[in-house]
């Protein structure tokens, strides 16, 4: 499964028991994003009461943080951490804000509201995935400019086109296999194999 990347900042509220939790997804350039984010939730939060979070940064999220923030161990922090592995993410930072509204619930009923709090925020975030592609330039003659559209439509993305003798495409696969074009050839004038590129997919 390709690693996902959070699109935006997302913010999702809900009451449990009476204590109100935000809860703050933000997507990370570097490390450092960490912190200055955490300042930031309390900042905008400045009376809440607990600001607990979790992050995963790097391609194969090689660094992650969990911190529970003053709630009882293991009832916060890792909690939001397992939602965000659950959903295959990197370069993201959850921070749940939370305002005590006097009722106690408890080691486990902690465990569900920040599991909640974040499950809940991922639901209405958007993501996007990076794959390294091939990238190709191909020519064909005028006549075949709307079936290779609709072909490529599907399978590439075009990035540059250039209207002379014949029509010339730099198009990017959206899939690593070339093999995908093998029924496209025989129409081309010619195919000649770029550079690998970087696509950024939206879900």
């Amino acid at each position: 499964m390709n690693v996902r990347y959070l699109k935006e900042k997302t913010i999702h509220q809900l009451e449990i028991s009476k204590s109100i939790f935000i809860s703050i997804l933000y997507p990370l350039q570097t490390e450092e994003d960490i912190a200055f984010y955490i300042e930031q939730s309390k900042k905008d939060y400045p009376k809440a009461n607990h600001y607990c979070s979790a992050s995963f940064f790097g391609e194969t999220k090689e660094h992650a943080t969990a911190s529970d923030d003053g709630e009882p161990s293991r009832t916060a922090g890792i909690p939001i951490l397992e939602v965000l592995k659950h959903h295959e993410v990197t370069n993201i930072l959850c921070v749940v804000v939370r305002y005590f509204g006097g009722i106690k619930l408890g080691s486990g009923g902690l465990v569900r509201a920040y599991t909640k709090a974040c499950a809940d925020a991922m639901k209405s975030a958007r993501f996007y995935i990076k794959k390294t592609v091939p990238s190709f330039e191909i020519s064909f003659d005028y006549p075949l400019i709307d079936k290779i559209d609709h072909f490529l439509e599907q399978k590439a993305v075009i990035k540059d086109k250039l209207f002379l003798l014949h029509v010339t495409y730099r198009i990017v696969l959206k899939d690593s296999d070339p093999k995908i074009l093998d029924d496209l050839i025989h129409q081309l004038i010619s195919i000649k194999e770029l550079d690998q590129e970087i696509l950024y997919l939206e879900e």
